[in-house]
């Protein structure tokens, strides 16, 4: 298939009329997903399996190049690469929220198909379809491709579908899946970094899915080589009661045959548990010898004997580049609004990690090769201190209405709040929520996914390589891993944009990035609250100009002609009404940007939870 390469950013579910990138990037039209009948003229081929359909070969060995030909050119993915970042043939990988399945063919054997108006066989109900998926060139490399096709029901009708896809060699790495060190070409390897992308679409809810026609191929620029296809199902019966963001790759320790001993604070409570860890970004896999989870005590010692989980039955797991890993469900009673600790033996050496560099919360690290002291209850031998979460992002339990993911910035994040007092908003909005139960308001989790420095639409960390800036891709790169991929989330709130204006971005990037997240979201089933951007005069850059743009991003807001289904108005509540440019005192923290615990009390108290509720219930 040859498809044309468009922009410089990628959005990995696009049905929008526009999106932001760098600052601001059109998009493709959407089409009506709404059903219509198939015309008698459709094409007659019958869905098949997406491997009978293969028809070219991506990878080869290092000492055979010439086994593959990926993009016309000779060039290939390295089949010794892929194994060497623990994405071996045959594997089910969890990337973004997406299960995907490494393409089970040996180096040289067909294993993808140019993506040109065939129907995959695809049977069952779900929330979205993901493709894994990269874009090639025989010539110079492209940047991303955006191509339609349809998903067909098995009533007889259907709804368009529009996928952006990074190119191999020159696609984006902040929404990559898994990047390489380098490829294969017929002369030997050369030190490139080719990547493979997970792009997920929405499709129908409710109803049961007979095929995916592939998008056609529109000429000879490029082709769109689709490696896998899968239905991807909600997660029913689980509640997210903690997360966090992957902000950046950056060192660490080094750590060898240590135990990290993780301190996080859950929102809603459970009968049992389940633990979420990411090796987001990385180009190795992770080796976890041992982990525990327990509810906390003091400081790092458990208030019982803490529970081992297991991966698909087995103690040990290894964490593939780029995926994340749950744990096997675990008997444990987890109040609402508590501490855990998440114990995590690191066997190995590991110089680097995937991590959430604003806490507010300590933890706690083991001594250099003092072994895996996961069992232990006590806190002896954790005598190192984190200020960070590695490696962990989130914690679910069983039962439970689901979450409310807050996408946000340092603000959400809870920069200059007390440290490991638990004052976030989303923390104080947890507890709201907890008390709320018989109003009409579920008892729903509450993860917070802010990132301080965070920005709607431009990437601080571009998502590759080890980086001391951990604020992370653009809140538009990373909704499908932040948002769409989370535990039971029913409703996001978005509250970001004093960032981007702070840096130059025009408020109508921001106002475009915002909807786009918006109907990203709302494709998804979700219900979407914006939030106007707080003041910040005082702080070093708020000059008059980005006043000026925060001005109209809030205005744009409240009146925001159904791009939300709610709006929280936390510019007027932290304003000070004799200067609207600052916070009011006995809510600024000292540094005129950022509240203290009494500016996010103001804010989560705020909120009227009936806004939180989708109007109706999701199927």
């Amino acid at each position: 298939m040859r498809i044309r390469a468009y922009g410089t950013a990628v959005v990995l579910t696009l049905t929008a009329a526009s999106v932001p990138a760098g600052p601001a990037v059109s998009a493709v039209p959407a089409e009506s997903a709404e059903s219509v009948r198939h015309p008698a003229a459709d094409r007659a081929a019958l869905p098949r399996p997406l491997e009978r359909l293969y028809d070219n070969r991506a990878a080869s060995r290092d000492d055979r190049p010439g086994e593959a030909d990926f993009d016309g050119a000779g060039n290939s993915f390295s089949a010794d690469a892929l194994a060497g970042a623990g994405w071996t043939p045959g594997r089910r990988l969890l990337v973004d929220g997406a299960l995907v399945r490494v393409p089970a063919a040996a180096p040289g054997r067909p294993d993808n198909v140019r993506a040109d108006g065939q129907r995959v066989r695809v049977r069952g109900r779900g929330d979205a379809v993901s493709f894994l998926v990269a874009a090639s060139s025989p010539g110079a490399p492209g940047t991303q491709m955006r191509a339609r096709g349809q998903v067909h029901y098995l009533d007889g009708g259907r709804s368009a579908y529009t996928l952006t896809a990074g190119d191999w060699r020159g696609g984006p790495t902040a929404t990559k899946a898994v990047a390489l060190p380098y490829l294969n070409t017929p002369e030997g390897t050369r030190a490139e970094r080719p990547r493979l992308y997970v792009v997920t679409v929405p499709v129908a809810r409710g109803r049961t899915l007979a095929s995916v026609e592939l998008p056609r191929d529109p000429g000879r620029a490029a082709d769109l080589h689709v490696f896998d296809v899968a239905l991807q199902q909600p997660a029913d019966g689980w509640t997210g009661t903690w997360a966090a963001s992957t902000g950046g790759y950056a060192r660490v320790g080094p750590w060898t045959d240590r135990t990290l001993r993780l301190v996080v604070h859950t929102s809603a409570g459970g009968s049992s548990a389940r633990v979420r860890f990411a090796n987001t970004f990385a180009d190795a896999p992770l080796h976890i010898g041992r982990a525990t989870v327990a509810v906390r005590a003091a400081g790092a010692a458990a208030a019982g004997r803490p529970r081992e989980l297991t991966f698909g039955r087995q103690t040990t797991a290894r964490v593939p580049a780029g995926a994340q890993l749950v744990s096997d469900p675990v008997g444990l009673d987890v109040p609402p609004d508590a501490d855990l600790l998440v114990s995590l033996h690191l066997p190995g050496t590991v110089t680097a990690a995937p991590v959430h560099s604003e806490a507010v919360q300590t933890s706690y690290v083991s001594a250099e090769d003092a072994g895996d002291r996961t069992g232990q209850a006590g806190g002896e031998g954790f005598r190192g201190e984190l200020r960070g979460w590695p490696f962990l992002t989130g914690v679910d339990v069983r039962g439970g209405p689901g979450s409310v993911v807050t996408l946000g910035d340092s603000i959400t994040d809870g920069v200059a709040s007390t440290p490991g007092a638990n004052r976030r908003w989303p923390d104080v909005l947890a507890r709201r929520l907890q008390r709320a139960d018989g109003r009409g308001v579920p008892r729903y989790g509450v993860l917070n996914h802010g990132i301080s420095a965070n920005r709607v639409v431009s990437d601080r960390y571009d998502g590759d390589g080890v980086s001391s800036d951990t604020g992370g891709v653009s809140a538009v790169h990373r909704l499908d891993r932040d948002v769409l991929g989370q535990t039971g989330v029913r409703t996001v709130v978005l509250f970001q944009g004093v960032n981007d204006v702070r840096w130059g971005y025009s408020a109508q990037s921001v106002i475009e990035g915002l909807r786009a997240l918006a109907d990203r979201s709302r494709q998804r089933g979700l219900r979407v609250v914006g939030a106007t951007v707080a003041p910040c005069g005082g702080w070093p850059d708020c000059s008059a100009e980005v006043e000026r743009q925060r001005q109209q991003v809030n205005a744009f807001v409240r009146d925001h002609g159904g791009t939300f289904d709610a709006v929280l108005d936390f510019d007027a509540v932290l304003r000070d009404p004799g200067d609207p440019r600052r916070l009011l005192p006995q809510y600024d923290s000292g540094d005129h940007l950022h509240p203290g615990d009494a500016g996010l009390r103001a804010l989560a108290d705020s909120v009227d939870l009936s806004a939180l509720v989708p109007r109706a219930p999701r199927r």
